[in-house]
């Protein structure tokens, strides 16, 4: 897969789009038009642009559970950026489990990184005075649930 996104032909990720106009194919825009749905570009708004929230100087997504906080907090003993990396992971597969055509490994990168890039416009946008880090590894695995996206602070560490 190429390295730059823009280096993507979409067609490749999104075969359906060859097949339509008798098989010249369509663009991105027209075929959204065609089969997109208001319901889904809401919800990926929310996927692609989230609300965060800080609290005990760590930020996480915004309704994130104290009590999930509070487990992995202890789980983590009290490591601050562990808290954040594993609380704020998705794992990008999982957000497509319910298709019925299993997304191949150039889907999930190019989903992976894509989602990277705009985690970390957000992030840099609502906390401009944090050093946060958006991490997607893409390390080849042959189960594709192992693609995961996460964020976390790089905290000061205390000397002395």
């Amino acid at each position: 897969m190429p390295q730059r996104l823009s280096d993507v032909p979409m067609a490749d990720l999104i075969p359906e789009t060859r097949d339509w106009t008798s098989g010249k194919g369509i663009d991105l825009s027209s075929w959204i038009a065609c089969v997109g749905r208001i319901e889904h570009a809401i919800a990926y708004g929310e996927l692609f642009w989230p609300e965060f929230a800080e609290h005990d100087g760590c930020v996480f997504f915004a309704g994130f559970s104290e009590e999930s906080y509070r487990g992995f907090l202890e789980q983590t003993g009290g490591n601050k950026r562990a808290l954040e990396t594993v609380m704020n992971h998705l794992h990008i597969l999982g957000e497509f489990c319910g298709n019925e055509a299993r997304p191949t490994r150039d889907q999930i990168l190019y989903f992976g990184r894509r989602l990277k890039e705009i985690w970390s416009a957000k992030l840099q946008r609502d906390f401009p005075e944090k050093r946060l880090v958006v991490s997607f590894p893409e390390e080849p695995s042959d189960d594709l649930s192992d693609y995961e996206i996460t964020f976390f602070q790089e905290h000061e560490v205390a000397v002395g």
